[in-house]
């Protein structure tokens, strides 16, 4: 049962993430993209807590496995945002 719920609010959860990224117009994207990153450095947060708990050999492959790819998500999103604002700036 705890799996059905479970698997329902993914579900959900891709879902209402898909509706609402394809309605955001291209000019909030810069500073969208900004809060994501801070929402995915709070993930990373969350996976080092979960990697270094200690649980069990799975928890701790999978939270390094969660901590590798918010890094890859956070220094990606950076770098992506920086080179949008560098679209913004004047030419010297």
């Amino acid at each position: 049962m705890t799996f059905v719920v479970a698997l329902t609010l993914f579900v959900l959860a891709v879902f209402l993430g898909v509706e609402l990224i394809s309605k955001v117009p291209p000019t909030l994207h810069t500073p969208l993209m900004s809060g994501s990153n801070a929402i995915s450095g709070i993930t990373l947060v969350g996976a080092l807590t979960s990697a270094g708990a200690g649980h069990s050999t799975l928890t701790t492959v999978l939270g390094f496995g969660a901590v590798t790819l918010a890094t890859i998500n956070v220094v990606g999103g950076f770098l992506v945002t920086h080179r949008m604002l560098g679209m913004f700036s004047r030419k010297r």
